[in-house]
């Protein structure tokens, strides 16, 4: 694999940019999407020490792996501010007890003001061709509460299929979560949906 994790990401859809995070991007990060509705699947809106704890780490995915949950901009479109972060989409390793620990993972919360413009899907199929092309993933997993329709919604458009036998209740700080549906796509099935 070749990633060089001292080069910044930086990844261009038609209306969106993927990119490393900054110091200034984590408080409209946490103002936008740390709300009732956009944490109601996620555990619930995180306190202080739980917000710096996730931002935390997206630092050491990036770190250690050479990719994370990027930050997603938009771009100047003509009809919305440029630069304005939109969420979060990107690759880490799975990392959820006692789940598929280690496979790469694909992941995404957005604000709810850009929920139904089709940002998720444009921003999950960019960086589900990072992790094929760029970081070599043989396969990737993407994982939820079952409730969670919107988020399998999109695991399915996609082309990823449920792995009901991969299927967990989540232990330590995400407890909460009792049926986490895991979903998964070979490269073979990424290359044959392009």
């Amino acid at each position: 694999m070749n990633v060089d994790a001292d080069t910044p990401f930086r990844l261009e859809t038609e209306r969106l940019i993927l990119r490393d995070w900054t110091v200034a991007d984590r408080e409209p990060f946490l103002r936008h999407t740390n709300t009732p509705d956009v944490m109601r699947w996620l555990g619930g809106v995180l306190d202080d020490t739980r917000a710096g704890g996730m931002i935390e780490r997206l630092d050491a995915y990036r770190r250690d792996f050479g990719f994370t949950f990027w930050v997603v901009e938009r771009k100047d479109d003509g009809g919305h501010l440029p630069g304005e972060i939109l969420g979060f989409c990107g690759l880490k390793r799975a990392n959820l007890s006692p789940g598929p620990l280690g496979d790469m993972e694909i992941g995404w919360r957005f604000r709810q003001d850009a929920w139904g413009q089709g940002y998720a899907k444009e921003a999950a199929s960019a960086a589900m061709h990072a992790g094929f092309e760029r970081f070599e993933a043989p396969y990737m997993i993407a994982l939820t509460v079952l409730e969670n329709t919107p988020s399998w919604g999109l695991m399915l458009r996609l082309g990823m299929e449920r792995r009901k036998d991969l299927d967990f209740e989540a232990e330590g700080d995400a407890a909460w979560a009792k049926n986490i549906a895991v979903w998964s796509i070979t490269r073979r099935q990424w290359e044959e949906n392009r």
